[in-house]
């Protein structure tokens, strides 16, 4: 080898780090907020009516969201209502008998015709003393006879229908019955539950991160009309090498630091992959890229996650 070409490969080595020998392992390691949103939708599809929050709104639990039109579920909802009053009146009469009014046309009836029986009787009675002596023929008796009992039939016939005007219907008639109220009552709840999905609030309190239909839109069974943001579910993800997975466990501390932020933001691991992957792109630097590495979870503390913003670079460090 001549000297030029030594005393070029020497200064290359001088300059080039020996990184296996030189380089400190880093106490900080790279990651971003991750966010995992409630899309709030409606079942059923409807003209957006009302639209009760706007982007950026922090709203409580239990917010009024939005509305969607509700004219066909409110008039299903009242003639189920209609339908299940009828049906319990039904059953109502059934256990009750007949009204008393009714009862009472009965009654007149039957004292028509025990009249008419006591009125034909006398006259029967009669006719028996006229044919005795000769006075009318057999045939006169015979109508006499005939006329005494058929009213005295139509007395025990309207005597019958009072005792069974006055009785309940049979068991199997009011089962029927019941049976056609409790389907009245399961059609109540169903046309009612219809009713209020057709408005939404929000189960959790949060930040409103996107509202995605105006007022007076179309909106499609099932697709989201609001995007909620609790802080709850603000996370902070970040990766390490297999070096350090070891030693980390769920509910760990773990403490973050972001540009912009006043003060380290206090977090605990929630989850650890159990699978290596190379470094995401997001975080790749000259040092880190190629690296096989963990990915790991932490959740800040509420008030802290409500200053975090979902794709925000992140440094965790590990006390």
């Amino acid at each position: 080898m001549n000297s030029s070409k030594s005393k070029i490969l020497i200064a290359l080595l001088s300059t080039t780090p020996l990184f296996g020998c030189t380089r400190n392992e880093s106490t900080g390691y790279q990651g971003y907020v991750e966010a995992e949103f409630i899309r709030v939708a409606a079942p059923f599809s409807g003209t957006l009516e009302k639209l009760q929050v706007r982007r950026g709104d922090k709203i409580t639990a239990g917010a009024p969201l939005f509305i969607l039109e509700q004219q066909n579920e409110a008039a299903a909802r009242h003639e189920a209502e209609e339908n299940l009053h009828a049906a319990e009146a039904r059953l109502k009469n059934l256990k009750y008998g007949k009204r008393p009014v009714e009862l009472d046309v009965i009654k007149a009836q039957m004292a028509q015709a025990a009249a008419a029986a006591q009125l034909s009787a006398t006259e029967l009675k009669r006719d028996e003393k006229l044919r005795a002596s000769g006075f009318i023929s057999q045939d006169k008796l015979d109508a006499s006879i005939s006329t005494n009992r058929r009213d005295r039939a139509r007395v025990a016939e309207l005597s019958n229908q009072l005792k069974s005007a006055q009785l309940p219907s049979r068991d199997d008639e009011i089962s029927a019955q019941a049976a056609a109220v409790d389907a009245a009552r399961a059609q109540l709840v169903q046309q009612t539950w219809k009713l209020a999905q057709k408005t939404s609030n929000a189960s959790k309190a949060g930040l409103v991160f996107d509202t995605l239909y105006t007022e007076g839109e179309w909106v499609p069974a099932g697709s989201p009309v609001v995007s909620l943001l609790p802080p709850g579910n603000v996370k902070l993800r970040f990766f390490v090498p297999e070096t350090i997975v070891g030693s980390l466990s769920a509910g760990r501390a773990v403490v973050a630091r972001c540009d912009g932020c006043n003060a380290p933001i206090a977090a605990k691991i929630s989850y650890i992959s159990p699978q290596a992957e190379f470094t995401p792109p997001v975080i790749y630097s000259n040092e880190s890229r190629a690296k096989l590495v963990f990915l790991v979870e932490a959740h800040p503390e509420e008030k802290a996650a409500e200053k975090l913003h979902p794709g925000q670079p992140i440094e965790i460090r590990l006390p």
